[in-house]
């Protein structure tokens, strides 16, 4: 409170009036002072209070570092809504104020008879401004109207102020709008790109077409490099949703295709393989025709009861994968029981370097193995790490 100072009941050269708000108590820190229900008129230079008794005293914006709003409610214990003003160090010219010592370097307004959320706006917009600033013989008296007008006054740097719990949460506000904003954009370039992704593969079903039934003038050579193209492009007639009538029937065709491309790169990897490589994998062979996760996991749910070479598989622990008919669980822990017994002992990490499987599906087999009782865990702060279950030795 001893930053206010008293003052003549009229503007200064060059100021202007912003607004009037009546019903307000002034807190000099969080004490409540003896000036309740008086008038605020925020000003381009000032902050002006005029009390109940037609006192007035007024703050320069200059003295305000920041400001923050305080909502009423059980965190503050208040009922009114509440603008909080962080202030400098008084000037040493200040004039003689309702308050010459104060151990306090805010001060709170507090709107008892309601809050207008434009107060806020207009604060914000006056202190980065900052007309008191300016030139008096640059910028002449203005009304409130030209104040809104920006381009009355020179360009300035911007500021913001700081608005406590308000601020970061309109902040974040307009980020979350700056990213839906974004995500819009995306998904509008995503639908393009999906309608010229169905052009191109309408195009190369007409060339693969042509290739079969050679018509037209195709010649040799211009077989043998369509072809090349098609190879290169990834796409060779993928199944779609477009050219079946039912979603039953588009998902069977589309495990059929899975199998058929699947199928020996399954075998290559040790007859599984997890369901996040197999997205990663069709998507990259079927080009720009690509599957949601929502088509590839119906399809693979078709599998099975298809007879066909592979099969969907879910472990306790959630992991799908995708696994070959002629897999055999205990294969693969005799293979893992041999190589812990080799290595003495081994953790997930180490089995997925070894074997050239990811991670999830080492943790997978060891686990396997340890239910066939052919490992017993050692779970410490290091790693979950196997050993050889040494009471299947009959020389223990």
């Amino acid at each position: 409170m001893n930053r206010f100072e008293y003052i003549q009941a009229q503007l200064i050269s060059n100021e202007s009036n912003i607004r009037r708000d009546r019903g307000i108590r002034l807190y000099d820190g969080e004490v409540r002072t003896i000036y309740e229900g008086g008038e605020v008129t925020l000003t381009t230079h000032r902050i002006i209070y005029k009390t109940t008794d037609d006192v007035s005293f007024a703050l320069q914006l200059r003295s305000i570092i920041f400001f923050e709003e305080e909502i009423p409610g059980a965190l503050f214990f208040t009922r009114s809504k509440k603008v909080i003003l962080h202030l400098a160090e008084p000037p040493s010219d200040k004039l003689t104020g309702p308050v010459n010592t104060s151990i306090h370097n805010y001060i709170k307004l507090s709107f008892k008879e309601g809050f207008d959320p434009l107060f806020v706006i207009h604060l914000s917009d006056v202190l980065t401004k900052r007309l008191w600033e300016m030139d008096p013989c640059v910028v002449p008296c203005t009304s409130i109207q030209s104040l809104q007008d920006k381009s009355t006054f020179k360009s300035l740097p911007p500021i913001k102020p700081r608005t406590g719990i308000i601020g970061i949460e309109r902040s974040l506000q307009e980020q979350q709008r700056a990213t839906d904003e974004s995500i819009n954009v995306a998904f509008q370039d995503l639908k393009k790109l999906m309608g010229m992704a169905k052009d191109m593969v309408s195009i190369t079903k007409t060339i693969s077409a042509k290739i079969r039934e050679r018509q037209g003038d195709i010649t040799e050579d211009e077989t043998v490099r369509f072809k090349s193209y098609l190879m290169s492009l990834g796409i060779d007639d993928p199944v779609t949703r477009d050219a079946y009538k039912s979603s039953n029937e588009y998902f069977r065709q589309l495990a059929r295709q899975l199998a058929e491309i699947l199928e020996e790169p399954i075998k290559e990897v040790g007859g599984m393989m997890v369901l996040t490589d197999i997205y990663c994998r069709v998507n990259r062979a079927r080009g720009l025709e690509l599957l949601s996760p929502e088509d590839l996991l119906n399809a693979c749910r078709q599998l099975a009861s298809m007879n066909l070479p592979i099969i969907l598989r879910r472990f306790d622990s959630g992991v799908m994968v995708l696994q070959s008919q002629t897999h055999s669980d205990y294969e693969i822990t005799e293979t893992v029981a041999q190589l812990i017994k080799n290595k003495g002992s081994v953790t997930a990490t180490e089995l997925a370097q070894t074997e050239g499987i990811p991670v999830v599906l080492a943790c997978e087999r060891l686990l396997m193995t340890e239910k066939y009782g052919k490992a017993c865990r050692d779970d410490s702060i290091e790693a979950l790490r196997f050993y050889p279950n040494l009471f299947l030795e009959k020389d223990t």
